[in-house]
């Protein structure tokens, strides 16, 4: 129980499970569906050697997810020549990726692999399983190869997000893992100025 601008709130628990900013995401097996195959994943498998994004979302045959995962695979290309896979998760299972993946012209131009998470464990794994509704909240986790979460953001299911930002911050979050002592200003992208935090730096912005 919390006090929220003098009112008693009751948060759900799955918030309680919010995985930390540096560290190291918990390893779980799911079935996939890609390329028209059925296959057991492990997500230590997926981010070996490469960055990962992990692309929560509500449920399959609905309205803005669609259109979230359309957008996404148009950046596909250039995120797998970035380095990083993508792995988007829903509480649906694989077959049902699949009659989706089949019978949808936007979610047909999905390539990258489709998680089924049907008792919801992955969905708990990152804080933000809908326990009362059995569905994921709009979530994006950024992964490094070290299986540490660099990022991430959450959103309210009616509010869509948008692939070219996530293409932004990941080439942020590769460039100061390689670049030590640097950092990304706001709106930062490559090829621009950063920032060398300092005492001389102080008061100067």
């Amino acid at each position: 129980m919390a006090e929220v601008f003098g009112e008693d709130v009751m948060f759900d628990s799955c918030f309680n499970n919010q995985p930390v900013i540096g560290e190291k995401v918990i390893d779980r097996e799911f079935m996939v569906y890609q390329s028209s195959k059925f296959t057991k994943k492990k997500l230590s498998s997926l981010y070996k050697n490469k960055w990962l994004v992990l692309f929560f979302y509500p449920a399959d045959f609905t309205f803005i997810c669609p259109t979230e995962l359309e957008d996404l695979a148009d950046s596909y290309v250039e995120l797998k020549k970035m380095g990083v896979e993508v792995v988007s998760v829903s509480t649906d299972t694989e077959f049902t990726h699949k009659a989706w993946h089949d019978t949808s012209k936007a979610i047909g131009k999905v390539k990258f692999p489709m998680a089924a998470d049907p008792t919801g464990q992955l969905c708990r794994d990152f804080g933000i399983m809908i326990e009362d509704e059995g569905l994921a909240l709009r979530g994006t986790f950024i992964i490094n190869p070290k299986g540490e979460l660099k990022a991430m953001e959450v959103h309210d299911n009616s509010i869509g997000r948008d692939a070219g930002e996530l293409v932004r911050k990941i080439q942020a979050a590769q460039f100061v893992e390689t670049h030590k002592g640097q950092v990304c200003p706001a709106r930062w992208t490559p090829g621009e100025k950063t920032l060398k935090p300092g005492i001389n730096l102080v008061g100067k912005i």
